[in-house]
């Protein structure tokens, strides 16, 4: 059976010696969580995730969750016992403001809390994993009143949230939405359609659900300019607060898919279900971006979440595994054979997951911190500069962390040959449920698109020139520090060619768009490369200027820190200079077949 520990050392290495998290002491949250605090916290955090999230993976994926003839939907044996344990603890409004009940803690302690409990047990966690994002949506554009309706209950977690987006006809191209909404008079509308993928649509943890719906009013425009978004309980909620009649809303299926099979992914039909328009209308999509950024950042964080469980597993069965003998001698002679661990195949394995998890881990801390900085900065243009760096940063969190996630986990189940291949040992479900992380919240070839496409040139291309003009000036500032020659000669390599890259598309794409579609994917896995490359001369400055102070009994890993930034610029930043040459080549050689040759 799997195990997991929670990477806790680690994060508060990085926030403390890395990201400089006690810079921010004068964001509000901020001051309530210093170090200490933020270290009793994640501790707690991960004895939820261990002991409770993570037994209970293998049986959610095995049982599955049960639709019932009257549409009640039940989840696997123990989630609903883990979910109370989850939300007594107050772990969906740590970062929730403090008005509507929550504890107002920086934001960044709520993405490292994902990834805890996506590694523990990814399908569990989707649950509250949504809920907050509903919040986000909420008080971003929400009334008043409605705030006051849902948020306390939602942050405490006796009710629980969903994002309904997906038709049958209609995934990325949301204009061609046909669920509609019909004012009955009163304030509301009644939504009608059938909404498809919807994760946990209907479950059996909380008293009630609170579905934010897209919908087209009628008689508004045809595609996205006429799509409104309207908060549907699946329980009208009475005037004292609690959760009264059933709403027209049921869950007609659940999904029958790859993975995540603990989750609820239901096919929800809504039948002149009572709808209450949130934000304007005909600009719904603007509301539910905020619930989908958010989404995509923490579907990031389920990639890497996934990479590391099993990556964990992996080296612990890399360390016991008795197969063959060291290239350069037996290691364990009084043995029949060494463990595979010696072999160098295998040390490329695990090295490349390891460099990826550490450096990616770093990646989501920074981009955390941008969110608090950007939501909590009493100083605009501070502000503006974290918005920009969170626009231009989301699909590279998203696309590059869930295909790289996706990717480690079946290198995992290499490592484990045909062992890799069996159930019992948990390998094969971390591959199916890593799966879905590159495909839902904005498919990942879409978030490529959204990057090259929007947010590069976006202001005139601000935020990118921000992220090249801050690893320049890194660059400049340590280009006397002798102990970093390597890494910061690699990274500045790389940054050049994201930065011919960048040029290219500029001078090509303009003319003809294709080349821009052709080398999306590229350019954002070359990006994602350059910020973890950055991430990673930052963490070895950081081991290096701890291990010149003595280490304080940490010098062996802080070791192992450095040794693994080397091996990221060596062995996996140098892929660049491909990406560059895939992107440069243009659109020609893809689209010169006619559809009729395929």
């Amino acid at each position: 059976m799997p195990s997991y520990k929670a990477p806790v050392e680690d994060t508060l290495f990085l926030l403390r010696d890395v990201l400089g998290y006690e810079r921010h002491g004068n964001l509000p949250g901020f001051s309530d969580a210093p170090l200490e605090v933020v270290e009793a916290i994640l501790g707690e955090a991960a004895k939820l995730a261990e002991e409770v999230f993570q037994p209970l993976n293998r049986i959610g994926d095995l049982e599955g969750c049960t639709r019932h003839g009257d549409g009640r939907v039940t989840t696997p044996k123990g989630f609903k016992p883990a979910y109370d344990a989850f939300r007594q603890g107050g772990w969906i409004g740590l970062s929730a403001p403090v008005a509507y009940g929550g504890q107002g803690l920086p934001m960044m302690l709520t993405s490292v809390l994902g990834e805890y409990m996506s590694a523990a047990n990814l399908a569990l966690a989707m649950y509250p994993g949504l809920t907050q994002g509903a919040i986000a949506a909420i008080l971003a554009h929400g009334s008043d009143e409605q705030k006051s309706a849902y948020l306390p209950k939602m942050i405490e977690g006796e009710w629980s949230g969903t994002m309904n987006l997906t038709e049958p006809q209609c995934g990325t191209d949301l204009g061609l939405i046909k669920t509609k909404a019909v004012a009955n008079g009163d304030g509301s509308y009644a939504i009608s359609g059938t909404k498809i993928f919807i994760s946990s649509g209907e479950h059996d943890l909380a008293d009630n659900i609170i579905h934010l719906v897209l919908a087209r009013i009628e008689g508004a425009p045809q595609g996205t300019k006429g799509i409104s978004l309207f908060i549907v309980p699946k329980r009208l909620v009475q005037p004292d607060g609690s959760p009264g009649e059933p709403n027209g809303v049921s869950c007609g299926s659940i999904e029958h898919k790859m993975g995540i099979h603990g989750n609820a992914t239901c096919v929800m039909n809504y039948d002149g279900a009572k709808g209450f328009l949130i934000g304007e209308e005909n600009r719904g999509l603007n509301a539910m971006f905020v619930m989908m950024n958010e989404a995509r950042l923490a579907v990031g964080v389920q990639g890497l979440a996934q990479s590391e469980v099993a990556y964990q597993n992996a080296a612990a069965y890399a360390k016991e595994r008795l197969q063959g003998r060291a290239l350069s001698g037996a290691k364990a002679p009084g043995k029949p054979a060494d463990p595979i661990i010696v072999h160098p195949d295998v040390r490329r394995m695990l090295m490349s997951m390891r460099a990826f998890n550490e450096g990616a881990r770093a990646f989501v801390l920074w981009t955390a911190l941008k969110a608090d900085i950007a939501h909590r900065s009493d100083t605009a243009a501070d502000r503006q500069a974290a918005e920009d760096h969170l626009g231009l940063m989301t699909p590279i969190v998203k696309g590059v962390l869930t295909d790289i996630g996706f990717e480690n986990t079946v290198k995992a189940q290499q490592v484990f040959g045909g062992h890799g291949y069996i159930a019992e040992w948990g390998m094969e479900q971390f591959v199916r449920d890593a799966r879905i992380a590159m495909l839902y919240e904005g498919a990942n070839g879409i978030q490529a698109m959204d990057l090259v496409g929007r947010k590069l040139g976006k202001d005139g291309g601000r935020a990118a020139m921000a992220f090249f003009n801050e690893v320049t000036i890194f660059l400049k500032e340590n280009a006397s520090d002798e102990s970093l020659t390597g890494l910061t000669k690699a990274l500045e390599t790389a940054l050049g060619h994201l930065q011919q890259a960048t040029m290219w598309f500029m001078q090509n794409a303009v003319a003809r768009p294709d080349h821009a579609g052709a080398g999306a994917t590229d350019y954002m896995h070359m990006f994602g490369l350059v910020a973890l490359a950055y991430m990673w001369v930052r963490i070895a400055k950081a081991a290096q200027a701890k291990l010149k102070a003595g280490a304080d009994g940490e010098a062996a890993r802080m070791k192992g820190k450095v040794e693994t930034a080397k091996f990221f610029m060596q062995r996996m930043l140098p892929e660049t200079a491909a990406q560059l040459a895939r992107i440069v080549s243009g659109a020609d050689s893809v689209m010169a077949l006619d559809a009729e040759a395929f």
